[in-house]
């Protein structure tokens, strides 16, 4: 049991700050934190900004378990002193310095230079996430990175701060996705200062605007998120980018490092031979992961909202939860982030998640350049994304309506039906789980009430479904079955705001009610916890500006 940062120490690896190279242009110090370009490395060592007057309001305690964490550790002063930002009392061989590393933007396939401050590219990475820590914990291999940790050299003139929305709404949505069984980075600790506060534009009470309309401060605070590897799709363009156009000498070497790199912390079964040798099965076993993962997001309900290759992890789980939301009133073009645009609705995840694994391929073809049977194999690789994700797609739908096959058909009827009546996603599914003698239950979800040719639509669906359904055993294992992939509870924006409303109040006792409620979506919880959140969405909530979108999530 780890019980102090002396016992934690020993546990460092830090296989990143080992094996890659930093910037050259980066100071010993680690007092970098003015927007510059960043033209080589891997990375850049930069001490993190430490927050005034830190407060414990939350941990993981599953997290705690995995790695072997007492509880108690999460308000120990020098714990507390390291994940709040401030690295210079650690005991060795914890370093005193962080990393921040860069990474291109490319939006849903299309490649973009000018977001950084010299319209170059070369300023575009880790503006406010400072990782702190790797190594191993519990056998498995760890990053810990700081969320709002202070500027960087990617920080583009920001201050690197992350405010107790974002980091509230960060720290129970990593949890709960994980509790869904979504691959995702992890929450570890979340921290608030009772000094430090940072201006941000917000929405006015009970606006409706779809941009900000005031400015607003709210206290600075830091969750600390853990992954096995924050490598990025990218990042690995950053270096595939620079490779084709042979911006630098090493520019290809940096490449290949970036990519063994990632093997190594992702893809450890793939290590053999050379690397040219490895590169086609990690595109395999991406396209595995990355096709498993939106189908498991559709399956719970989730947008990412903001699905660029930045915000996409390489090693196929999910990460960064800015304007991300639940799916309630269903529609497929549900969308949380007002500058998202439906590219990156919830039902063109699929496409956007194909856009980046192109990205991902081309970043890989440098490695390649004197092999072209390779690239011709990577270029199958590539195109076989619709169809992988066409069977992982039909592979979730049939398990949440509790079929051995999916009934194309079927199903088409229940999308329609689903957009016309509405009916809230979550509570839907979880009712038709029940395996209900008739569609009455299923009501329970509906938005509105349905006219006589609405229900007898329903009545013939549900039949039809049921004579499917029937087929696969009793009702009480089939109801099992659903259940087990049809949560009871969603992590819904209108339980967020009051949560993280009361928290820049003091009061952190419905942050914790709702990371124990949403920590066990899929069980059947206290009567109290029923009627306060498996319930649809009131009404007045609708089109509320943060709340139902919101235009940035910090």
């Amino acid at each position: 049991m780890i019980k102090s940062l002396t016992d934690l120490a020993p546990r460092a690896q830090y296989s990143l700050l080992e094996e890659l190279t930093p910037d050259p242009q980066s100071r010993k110090d680690g007092v970098d934190h003015e927007p510059r370009e960043v033209f080589s490395g891997h990375f850049v060592p930069v001490n993190p900004k430490p927050l005034e007057a830190p407060e414990y309001i939350f941990h993981s305690k599953p997290l705690f378990r995995e790695l072997g964490f007492d509880d108690a550790l999460a308000e120990n002063p020098e714990f507390m002193r390291m994940f709040s930002g401030d690295l210079s009392q650690l005991p060795l061989p914890l370093r005193k310095q962080g990393w921040a590393c860069g990474y291109a933007l490319s939006i849903f396939g299309t490649e973009y230079y000018q977001q950084c401050p010299f319209q170059t590219g070369n300023g575009y990475g880790d503006g406010r996430a400072i990782s702190i820590f790797e190594g191993l914990l519990g056998g498995r291999r760890w990053e810990m990175q700081l969320k709002g940790g202070g500027p960087t050299p990617y920080c583009r003139g920001a201050d690197g701060r992350a405010v107790l929305r974002s980091s509230v709404r960060e720290f129970l949505a990593q949890e709960h996705m994980h509790a869904l069984g979504v691959p995702t980075s992890r929450s570890l600790s979340l921290y608030v200062s009772l000094k430090e506060k940072v201006r941000r534009p917000w929405f006015s009470a009970g606006s409706t605007s779809r941009d900000p309309d005031i400015y607003v401060l709210d206290p600075a605070a830091i969750t600390t998120r853990v992954a096995s590897s924050f490598i990025r799709v990218g990042q690995l363009e950053l270096f595939g980018r620079r490779a084709r156009k042979n911006e630098h000498a090493k520019a290809g070497e940096e490449l290949e490092k970036i990519v063994s790199h990632l093997i190594a912390r992702e893809y450890p079964e793939l290590l053999s031979g050379e690397i040219t040798a490895q590169i086609n099965p990690l595109a395999q076993s991406f396209l595995d992961r990355l096709t498993t993962l939106v189908a498991n997001w559709i399956r719970v309900g989730y947008c990412q909202g903001n699905f660029n290759s930045d915000n996409c992890a390489a090693g196929g789980f999910t990460l960064d939860y800015g304007p991300f939301g639940f799916c309630e009133a269903y529609h497929p073009n549900f969308q949380p982030w007002t500058g998202g645009g439906q590219h990156f609705a919830f039902m063109n995840q699929p496409l956007a998640a194909e856009r980046n694994f192109g990205m991902f391929c081309l970043a890989l073809t440098p490695l390649l350049a004197s092999q072209p049977e390779a690239l011709g194999e990577l270029d199958s690789i590539r195109k076989s994304f619709p169809l992988m994700m066409q069977k992982k797609l039909a592979a979730m739908w049939s398990a949440k309506l509790g079929l051995k096959a999916l009934d194309v058909e079927l199903f088409k009827e229940l999308e329609l039906l689903m957009r016309q009546t509405p009916v809230d996603y979550t509570i839907f599914f979880r009712e038709l789980s029940q395996v209900p003698e008739s569609i009455e239950p299923l009501t329970k979800s509906f938005y509105r009430a349905v006219e006589a040719h609405e229900r007898e639509r329903w009545s013939k669906w549900f039949a039809s479904w049921m004579a499917l359904v029937t087929q696969g055993g009793s009702r009480a294992e089939i109801s099992a079955r659903m259940k087990a992939v049809n949560p009871k509870y969603s992590l819904r924006e209108w339980f967020l705001v009051p949560a993280y409303q009361q928290a820049a109040l003091g009061n952190y006792e419905l942050v914790r009610e709702l990371a124990e409620v949403m920590n066990a979506p899929y069980a059947e919880q206290s009567k109290a916890i029923e009627e306060k959140y498996y319930r649809l969405r009131p009404v007045e909530l609708f089109e509320r500006a943060g709340v139902s979108h919101m235009s940035c999530s910090s």
